[in-house]
């Protein structure tokens, strides 16, 4: 008997490990970083993104029925490596800065909306607002003066894009745990950081 319960635990850890290593290689191909940087001003990083995402057909069915798709733009910084700690542990180890991009379908117009908080901007197909989801120009992710006497060899961070499931409507959700069509992000991507014009 332990025998047998040592070989199905054995099985089970190589199939997860399996499972593992083959979502994020399919997560990888749908949304893929084209730009990521930040320059370095007033002790601020202030970053610029724009990604390349690529929605499954269950999700752009999903969205052309009225289901609104939100997007997180996530950052972190890695280095100083005291100051990425204190943050990391300030904000109980989540991202370091967020933002949203809600993307919506407006069936009467026949326009997709992408919006920003109170800002939003209409377009007239699905591929010029995938365009828009993730981009943004001197996004300013920390408090002033956070990396004060830092210079842009001493900074480093990452971003990356994710599908926010917990902003779809319940139903939704469930739908997500078990689909990979649902499970849409970046992998982790490093910013080139520049010293900025003050």
């Amino acid at each position: 008997m332990t025998v047998f319960t040592t070989r199905c635990l054995r099985n089970i850890s190589l199939l997860l490990w399996l499972l593992a290593c083959a979502v994020p290689a399919a997560w990888a191909d749908s949304v893929t970083a084209r730009r990521a940087d930040a320059e370095l001003v007033d002790g601020q990083l202030a970053v610029s993104t724009r990604f390349n995402i690529h929605l499954p057909s269950g999700l752009s069915d999903a969205l052309t029925q009225g289901v609104p798709l939100t997007f997180r733009l996530e950052f972190e910084l890695t280095r100083p490596r005291m100051t990425a700690y204190y943050l990391d542990v300030s904000r109980w180890f989540s991202p370091h800065s967020s933002i949203t991009f809600k993307l919506s379908y407006q069936s009467l117009t026949n326009r997709y909306r992408v919006s920003i908080g109170s800002f939003a901007t209409y377009y007239p197909t699905l591929a010029d607002a995938m365009r828009a989801v993730g981009a943004i120009q001197s996004w300013r992710v920390l408090d002033s003066g956070t990396l004060s006497g830092d210079s842009p060899d001493q900074v480093a961070g990452r971003v990356r894009l994710v599908l926010d499931i917990s902003e779809l409507p319940k139903p939704f959700q469930l739908n997500a745990l078990g689909s990979s069509d649902w499970t849409l992000s970046s992998n982790w991507t490093t910013l080139d950081v520049q010293k900025g014009s003050n």
